[in-house]
Parts: structure tokens; C-alpha cells; sequence
């Protein structure tokens, strides 16, 4: 009876084996590729717009990761990154169904892969051994020998890995050049300069623009439709434009177009239709641009006879030889912290210069979205432009000023379903609203485009040399580039970053800080105090005994040097007792992960277990 009762559990034993690896089997075909994202951020779930770029892609494209795996063992906080890099393009080429191919290369030092990455123009930073390089780049090729790079994923850009990936993998599937129209007033381009009787060098922005893209310049006057090769329409001060020509720029927009537009209440480098003999004409001449109707339809509020001034960006600017220099808050200069740090086109830049500039807002009833990429200080206001058109001296600028407490949109992402402007219109193939969501850059100056706000050009051996003191050709170009991507990669924004601070750590450290100086301020009180009372007892001296301390005075000194022992001990104890208490928070959070967790999960298996026996005896 023993045995028999053996070989039965043997045998249901070996068939639940059987079940098991069965299973196993099954999960593994009928969920191959399957995965489930748990982390807070949903750090490993590609975006919707990545998601789609890769089921479009038509043709194979490989990826090349060149990561010195070796070569890092002492840099853990890369190797972290780079895993998290290395993941994202095990997703991307998962979810691509064969289509991406991708290969991790670690280019040992004098090694084939290390001349392969040096050629593909990756960059290496120094490694901790002598000598060392670490290499952390993407290289991505085509079937048609295209080429796309980024020589060194940084961690502080994590937040855009997706979308320079997705970017990198969306350019290979381009055949060529996007196409730019370009329509300005504005004398961008090389040309004949009627004030100074000579020819004019195009602005560094157009030079720059033309390195990169397929830009084609298109008349104003005579717009009447847009060519669909072109992917990006630029806007630089639109000026007085044609009934016509909005139209044209409206369908654009409708049809899919994407759209990056500077206006400018005053237009510094506006010189159309001026007389060079006759400078007062020049300064009482219009330099405002605007887009009256298609602002109105798209919902957005703008006065282009509105200027803002910010003290607190004020620029310091240089009036004449020999004076020095003064505050201009009309030439305003803006920082990381003034910039979208979620935006791919200003998340990476340092600073922007602007000029005059006018200012946005979203119409109480319109129905689309608009992200501030550059915005003021609350310590701005508004003026009429012709105080800053007509006013010689800066300094005037600040004379009764009052600062509205608000922060003012200079540039701006505009999101929304668009509807047209024109909808008495009735032209062959006329649009009146948007199949899909589109996307506008706006900018409130024309004159941060020009070169002296923010690159300084020399002559050097015939060629010439840009030294960028501000990134407003950055900014230009990252638009027109974030632009020129499908609607799909535009609507990839910053993401959540693997690395998490200890929040509850940093409270304690910023708690403790300010008890620090709260003590360090007690002990400063005391010495000025002490002083005081030093110096009157001083003065009260008869001459001749001022070297001697008195019995008041050196009393004193021994109630201030015993009150200072007595706060540096406290300032001590302020700083035990934060190491103490992170101390106490890492080991109860090692007690709750190696002992308290594992002991949970066996009393509840245990439970469970006597739970099961109960039941069934």
C-alpha cells in the first residue's frame, strides 16, 4: 500500500513536471515579446509617435552601440546609463519586427573597433586609467549607405534619449534634404546693402540653415501657394502680408505643415523701403510685423505694438567710447532656468539674447495648447513700442517703473487641431479645419536672429570663424530641425529620468541646513553685539590705557568666547545629528529590503500553505 501510494505521488510529481515545461513552452510562443513596464515612470514603455516610426520603417537599418564596457568599471553612474541605453534599443529593435538590427561593440583600446568609432566621428572622454577613453555612441546606417550619429549619448540629456534615438532612426528613412521655405523681410541673405553701398554677408542663422537643410527662399509678395516638398515653412517678420498670402499659409498649416513664425513689435534690422540720406524717415518708418487673422483663428493674442521690458534680464550694453556701460531692459538675456527644460529645442541651451520683443498669449476661448519655451521674470512689464523706438537713452526705460508680476511668453509651442481663417474662402481643395493635431513654434523677435546678439564673426586666412556667445543659432536650428521630423517624432517629449534622487534625504540635508545657519546667524549676531560693546567701552578709555582691556572689557570677552563655544558645539550636534538620522534611515531601509520583506513573503507562503493542508485534510 506504501509504495503504491509512492509511485502515485512519483508519478503526479513527474507530470506536473511535464505541465510545467509545458506551459513554459506555450508562455514563450503565444507571449513572445511581451513585456510589462512596473516602474513609477514607465521608463521602459516607448511613446506612442517612437512606436510608430519604427512599424514604419520600410528598409533595414542597423544600429551600432559602441559602449567601452571594459573600460568603465570604475565609473558606475555611466554604467548605469548605459544599460538604461542599452535597453531602450533593445525595445526599439523589439518592437521594430525585424526591421533595426542592433549590435554592441565595445572598442577596446588599439583595437579595430576603437579606429571603426574614431572613424564614424564617435567621441571618447577620458577614462580613470592613463591613457584610457570611454566610448558611449550610436551609429546608425541605411541600405543606401546613409549615415546618421550621435557621438556621445550624454546622461544629462537622458530625458531626450527617446527622442534622439527615434530621430536618429527617423532621419535613415529620409532620402535626402528636407526642404525649408523660407519668407522674410528681413536682409537674411547675401546681397547689395543700400546704406553702406557694398555687399552684405547673409546672417550666420541663414548660412547655417542652408548647411543643413534644402532651404528655398519663397516671395511674399507673390505667395500664393506652398510647394508640398517643403516640410517646414519659416516665417521672419512676416510684414503686411497679403490676403493671399495668409491663405497660402493657412492650407499649409491645415494640410500638415509645420509652421515657425518671428514676429517683432520693433524689427531692429527692418530697413525695407528706408532712405540711408534721410535718417529721420528710417526712424518714424513701421518695423512691426504680424499675422493678424491666422493668430485670430489659432486662437493666440498678440500686439505688435507692445514691447516687454524685465530689470531683472536687463543687458548691459555700451553707449559710447569712454562711458560705461548701462542697463538696457529692453535687450534682455535669458538663462537655463528662463528656458523649457522639457522641450527638445531649449532644454540644452545656455543662454538667449532678444531685442524689443513682443509677447504671446492664449485666447480665453481657444481650444489649443500653448507651452512657453522662453518667458520673463515677474519683475516685467509692458510698454508701448514707441518708447523703446523713439527713446535714445536706455536708462528712461526704468525711470517710474512698475513690474506687473507676471511672467511673459517670448517664444512658445503652439498645439491644437487648427481650423482655417479664411472660411469664406471657396479655392479648389480648400481645407476648413486640420485632419490631425498640428504644431507651431512661436517667437516674439527677429532680432535675436541677427548676428550681433549673439555670435561674433573674424576674418581668418580667408575663411571665417563664428565664436557663438549666446545659443540663439542653436535655438533657431534645433526648431526648424525638431520641425522637419514627422508629426509622430515631434510628439515625443522629455521624459522621466532613471536616476531618482533620495527626496526624503535631501529634506533632511535642507532642515538641517537651514538650522546651520540659523545658528551660524545667532553666532554672527553675537560677535557684531560684542564688538559694539567693545568699542563703547574702548572709547570711554582715558588716553594712554587704550591697549589695556578693563575689567568690563574682559569680561565681555570671556561671555562672548564662552557663548561661541557653546554655539560651535551646537553647530556639531546640528551635523551629528544629520548623519545620524541618514544613518538610521539607510538601516531601517536594509531591514526592510534583506530581513523584513523576505520575512513577510514566508509567513504569507507559510500561511498559505497551512491554509491549503486545513482545507483539504
Amino acid at each position: 500500500m506504501t509504495s503504491h501510494r509512492k509511485l502515485l505521488t512519483g508519478g503526479a510529481l513527474a507530470v506536473l513536471a511535464v505541465l510545467f515545461v509545458a506551459v513554459i513552452l506555450i508562455c514563450n510562443v503565444l507571449f513572445r515579446g511581451a513585456r510589462l513596464d512596473l516602474t513609477q515612470n514607465h521608463l521602459y514603455t516607448l511613446s506612442q509617435g517612437t512606436r510608430n516610426i519604427l512599424s514604419s520603417i520600410d528598409e533595414p537599418i542597423h544600429l551600432y552601440l559602441f559602449w567601452s564596457d571594459k573600460g568603465s568599471q570604475d565609473l558606475p553612474q555611466l554604467r548605469t546609463y548605459a544599460q538604461r541605453v542599452r535597453e531602450m534599443l533593445t525595445e526599439m529593435a523589439a518592437r521594430a519586427k525585424g526591421k533595426i538590427k542592433l549590435e554592441v561593440i565595445d572598442p577596446l583600446p588599439f583595437s579595430e573597433d576603437e579606429d571603426r568609432a574614431t572613424g564614424y566621428g564617435l567621441q571618447a572622454v577620458p577614462a580613470a586609467q592613463e591613457g584610457g577613453k570611454i566610448f558611449l555612441g550610436l551609429v546608425g546606417t541605411n541600405s543606401t549607405n546613409g549615415k546618421s550619429v550621435i557621438p556621445f549619448l550624454q546622461p544629462n540629456k537622458e530625458a531626450f534619449l527617446e527622442y534622439d534615438v527615434a530621430k536618429l532612426i527617423h532621419d535613415l528613412t529620409e532620402a535626402k534634404k528636407p526642404a525649408i521655405g523660407l519668407v522674410t523681410s528681413l536682409p537674411m541673405s547675401a546681397g547689395f546693402d543700400p546704406q553702406t553701398r557694398s555687399m552684405r554677408e547673409p546672417w550666420a542663422v541663414e548660412q547655417q540653415l542652408a548647411q543643413l537643410f534644402d532651404v528655398r527662399q519663397l516671395n511674399a509678395a507673390a505667395l500664393k501657394s506652398i510647394d508640398k516638398e517643403i516640410n517646414v515653412l519659416v516665417l521672419v517678420h512676416p510684414k503686411n502680408l497679403s490676403d493671399d498670402a495668409q491663405y497660402a499659409i493657412d492650407q499649409f498649416v491645415l494640410r500638415g505643415g509645420h509652421l515657425l513664425v518671428f514676429v517683432d513689435p520693433v524689427a531692429e534690422a527692418d530697413v525695407a523701403g528706408t532712405d540711408p540720406n534721410n535718417p529721420q524717415a528710417e526712424m518714424f518708418a513701421e518695423k512691426a510685423s504680424d499675422l493678424p487673422k491666422l493668430f485670430k483663428a489659432w486662437g493666440v493674442e498678440y500686439d505688435p505694438h507692445k514691447v516687454v521690458l524685465d530689470r531683472a534680464h536687463a543687458l548691459q550694453i555700451s553707449m559710447a567710447q569712454g562711458l560705461p556701460p548701462v542697463r538696457d531692459a529692453a535687450i534682455l538675456g535669458f538663462n537655463k532656468r528662463d528656458l523649457n527644460a522639457d522641450d527638445v529645442t531649449t532644454a540644452n541651451l545656455d543662454s538667449i539674447n532678444v531685442a524689443a520683443a513682443g509677447f504671446f498669449a492664449l485666447a480665453k476661448d481657444s481650444k489649443n495648447k500653448l507651452t512657453p519655451l522662453i518667458q520673463t521674470s515677474p519683475d516685467a512689464m509692458v510698454v508701448p513700442s514707441e518708447r523703446v523706438k523713439f527713446l535714445p537713452d536706455p536708462t528712461q526705460l526704468l525711470v517710474g517703473y512698475q513690474p506687473s508680476h507676471q511672467n511673459y511668453v517670448i517664444a512658445a509651442r503652439l498645439e491644437g487641431k487648427f481650423v482655417t481663417a479664411f472660411p469664406e474662402r471657396k479655392d479648389e481643395g480648400h481645407l476648413a479645419e486640420a485632419k490631425d493635431s498640428g504644431e507651431i513654434i512661436l517667437v516674439g523677435d527677429t532680432d535675436m536672429l541677427t548676428d550681433r546678439l549673439w555670435v561674433q564673426i573674424q576674418p581668418f586666412f580667408g575663411q571665417k570663424l563664428m565664436n557663438a556667445f549666446a545659443s540663439n543659432g542653436d535655438f533657431f536650428i534645433n526648431a526648424v530641425d525638431n520641425l522637419t521630423g514627422s508629426s509622430d517624432l515631434i510628439s515625443i517629449r522629455g521624459r522621466a529620468v532613471s536616476q531618482r534622487p533620495f527626496t526624503v534625504v535631501e529634506d533632511m540635508k535642507r532642515a538641517a541646513e537651514e538650522n546651520f545657519r540659523g545658528k551660524q546667524q545667532e553666532l554672527q549676531a553675537e560677535l557684531n553685539e560684542t564688538e559694539r560693546k567693545l568699542t563703547e567701552l574702548q572709547s570711554a578709555k582715558s588716553k594712554g590705557n587704550e591697549l589695556i582691556l578693563s575689567p568690563e572689557q574682559q569680561a565681555e570677552l570671556q561671555s562672548f568666547l564662552k557663548k561661541k563655544l557653546e554655539i560651535r558645539k551646537e553647530l556639531r550636534q546640528v551635523q551629528r545629528s544629520l548623519d545620524e538620522n541618514i544613518d538610521a534611515l539607510g538601516t531601517r531601509l536594509k531591514f526592510v529590503n534583506i530581513a523584513l520583506m523576505p520575512l513577510l513573503i514566508t509567513l504569507a507562503a507559510l500561511g498559505f500553505a497551512f491554509w491549503k493542508r486545513r482545507r483539504f485534510v
